[in-house]
């Protein structure tokens, strides 16, 4: 360990994704993923406050989506400003499909962690309600309206990773969109 090597953060995680999907994610030790990662213990914890963080990455999506959602002009309807505040984190996503996929296929063969991922999409509802609000958008539109938003971002998002045509998650951030408005307004999909 006598040599410093970039990307700390990074090679963690990717030790940690490698080591969930061979071993199991409960199976996987702080001490595993550091030493896959050729760092410390001490090094992983100033990264991450435990071995499930890894797969979250903090608290940053949330702000990321309301900050997106912020800077969508306020003469776009509500509903119509979440989903362009979705659409937005589409190159961050379409960097990272296989790393999504992975996360996810980890995410599902624990419960706890899919306990965390709905504590994490409950903060982005929490997010954009307060942003919508700050739009001057009313309760209990706004909440609603942010919550719709988490429906249809985790549709999109379950269909893009499984798309075998690989299209980007705008195109299933719209579809999924336009199916709930069809379903709102009494159509048949």
């Amino acid at each position: 360990m006598g040599r410093w090597e970039p990307d700390a953060r990074g090679r963690l995680e990717r030790a940690a994704l490698e080591l969930y999907l061979d071993r199991g994610f409960e199976q996987t030790t702080v001490a595993d993923i550091a030493e896959r990662a050729g760092l410390t213990e001490r090094t992983f914890f100033r990264h991450f406050a435990d071995k499930r963080e890894v797969l979250f990455g903090g608290n940053e999506f949330p702000q990321t989506i309301a900050a997106a959602l912020a800077a969508v002009p306020e003469s776009v309807p509500p509903l119509d400003a979440v989903a362009a505040a979705l659409e937005s984190m589409n190159d961050f996503f379409d960097e990272r499909r296989p790393y999504s996929r992975q996360r996810q296929t980890v995410i599902a063969a624990n419960s706890s962690l899919r306990e965390r991922e709905l504590i994490k999409l409950a903060s982005m509802a929490t997010a954009m309600g307060a942003t919508l609000r700050d739009r001057g958008v009313p309760e209990p539109a706004a909440s609603l309206t942010a919550e719709a938003g988490v429906a249809v971002f985790k549709i999109a998002f379950e269909r893009w990773l499984d798309d075998p045509a690989e299209r980007d998650l705008t195109v299933h951030i719209r579809e999924s969109l336009a199916e709930l408005k069809s379903a709102i307004s009494g159509g048949s999909g």
